[in-house]
């Protein structure tokens, strides 16, 4: 599909525009029945003779050695693990189409997908554009089907945007701060291309994605390892962009924790929904990021630098998410036993939280079996909310530990109709209600209870949930989520997020053809069909890393 004849544009005022970019060579470049699921070993344990395809020189995250395979997968050529048979969907095939339709082009290339391709929207507000965030399981599914073209082209394009001089107002933004979204303007009189980026001045509150950066980084490496390609992550300008973006997190300031501080707004929940602090999802990400571009960093003099700050800033990032971040019931039990005002290095309730803040639904949600990393620690402040794609990229990242990871899964299963419902997965759980809500999110419209970011149920997380089973060994929890949403996906036209406590009802405000629900789909699709796809997405424990942590009776039910 060419963008320029399909993809309606809106003008976006944004002081960075410009008319002529450097080329790069873009040619060459229901009701749920109950689970009985068979407890399997994790991804990790599993040797590789195992899979599908019989991988011979090392582990997937052997960086320098491996690349997870790029072949054509989902359509014509079903293929099976551990007994089970994947034929394809009806819907598959309507999937890769509407996927298509999508793609957004530049001088010819295609170098994106846009949000949504709804024509019933009379406001297409921002949806025409490529986001980074967004893009990423578009990009998955193209490289799991041996297209990586594109995604090469969005690599580049994005990072050349990484250049441009960032000003909201009267501020200008630091140097390695990624676009959180872009758009191609073409002009059919002038035969000219236009690109038009948005670094958050335009967006909603304003705020700078903190999260597209590392998604730009776990993508390259993604990239690399389904096509064994390692010039494009060793080119002098990915390096430079790859430091530009740490070097925003790993400066030293005033903060005494080894977490990110973030604002609300500055990541998919992109709405005020009390996530400001440290949020996970931005820990884990970050750590993840980190991860990624340790084996991607040549060890040359500015590389070598910044090499020696990663390994620092993941020894105290690990340890401070597994160790204050982390639930379970044992945990629970000791929050609520908490002593208050404790001054001296040896205390226990080191944020001083107050045990009479713990909400009331953490003490029937919390199972015997099972935990998670909970939404946020600040002082005197815990988040106990579930947010979805946190856990599971900690899972993908191995910021969880194997058992912390199973303890997720087990949640999951306990929590079946709370976390899934009949359209997965939610979002957060639970929904702001009420007062809470009048004063949490100032009254948002689109923020109400059960809804959007609120709550909500979003099928794109249907890819994280997939590679988060499939690395623990519990592929059936996937392909019961993938049934559920196959009900419903392509009937309803494909919704941004569902509404209502067990994700019954198509969002009162959700976008059609959302690119992201269609892409997650396909993804977690080709996932289960082909587990050797996980190597692009997924990082083993770093054994010299892993810290001594007390185990909670919960990991040993």
């Amino acid at each position: 599909m060419d963008g320029t004849k399909h993809i309606g544009i809106r003008n976006v005022s944004s002081v960075c525009s410009l008319t002529e970019l450097d080329d790069h060579d873009l040619s060459r470049l229901l009701e749920r029945p109950r689970l009985y699921i068979e407890r399997q070993r994790s991804f990790d344990e599993r040797s590789l003779s195992e899979l599908p395809m019989i991988l011979t020189r090392g582990s997937y995250d052997n960086y320098d050695s491996m690349h997870s395979p790029g072949g054509r997968s989902g359509i014509d050529t079903p293929a099976s693990w551990g007994g089970n048979s994947f034929d394809p969907h009806p819907i598959v095939a309507e999937a890769w189409e509407a996927l298509r339709r999508s793609l957004v082009y530049f001088r010819g290339q295609p170098v994106g997908t846009i949000a949504a391709y709804d024509h019933a929207s009379e406001e297409v507000l921002n949806y025409d554009q490529v986001f980074v965030r967004d893009f990423v399981p578009s990009a998955l599914a193209f490289l799991m089907n041996g297209e990586p073209e594109i995604v090469k082209n969005f690599l580049l394009k994005t990072l050349q945007l990484q250049g441009w001089e960032k000003k909201i107002d009267r501020f200008k933004l630091g140097e390695g701060v990624m676009p959180a979204s872009f758009k191609v303007l073409h002009d059919p009189v002038r035969k000219l291309d236009t690109i038009v980026a948005d670094f958050g001045e335009s967006a909603i509150g304003r705020v700078a994605p903190v999260d597209s950066g590392f998604w730009w980084i776990i993508l390259l490496r993604a990239y690399t390892k389904s096509t064994g390609d390692l010039s494009l992550a060793e080119r002098p300008e990915c390096q430079k962009g790859i430091r530009l973006i740490l070097m925003l997190c790993l400066a030293e300031g005033f903060d005494t924790f080894p977490t990110l501080l973030c604002a609300d707004g500055c990541s998919m929940i992109d709405r005020r929904m009390d996530v400001y602090g440290y949020p996970i999802e931005i820990q884990a990400l970050f750590y993840m990021a980190l991860r990624c571009a340790l084996v991607m960093l040549k060890h040359d003099g500015e590389g070598k630098d910044c090499i020696e700050r990663i390994e620092k800033r993941l020894h105290a990032l690990n340890y401070h998410m597994r160790s204050y971040f982390w639930l379970d019931f044992q945990q629970l039990n000791d929050i609520y036993r908490y002593k208050t005002e404790e001054y001296s290095h040896t205390a226990v309730n080191k944020f001083n939280v107050i045990p009479d803040s713990i909400p009331d639904w953490i003490f029937d949600f919390m199972p015997m079996r099972g935990g998670y990393f909970i939404g946020n620690v600040s002082p005197a402040r815990m988040d106990f909310r579930w947010f979805c794609l946190g856990n599971c990229i900690a899972i993908l990242s191995s910021l969880a530990t194997p058992e912390q990871s199973m303890a997720i899964m087990d949640l999951i299963e306990a929590r079946w109709d709370e976390l899934v419902g009949e359209m997965p997965l939610k979002i957060a759980y639970p929904a702001i209600e009420s007062h809470e809500w009048r004063i949490i999110t100032g009254c948002d419209p689109k923020n109400t209870r059960w809804s959007y970011h609120n709550g909500g149920s979003w099928p794109v997380l249907l890819w994280l949930l997939t590679a988060a089973c499939i690395k623990t060994g519990r592929p059936q929890i996937a392909r019961q989520a993938i049934d559920l949403a196959e009900t419903r996906l392509l009937k309803d036209g494909w919704p941004e997020y569902y509404d209502g406590k067990l994700g019954r009802f198509i969002g009162k405000q959700a976008r059609k053809y959302q690119t992201w629900s269609i892409a997650g789909y396909l993804v977690a699709k080709m996932m289960l069909e082909d587990p050797s796809h996980l190597g692009m997405i997924s990082l083993e424990e770093d054994k010299q890393r892993k810290p001594l942590i007390k185990r909670s009776s919960s990991w040993n039910c």
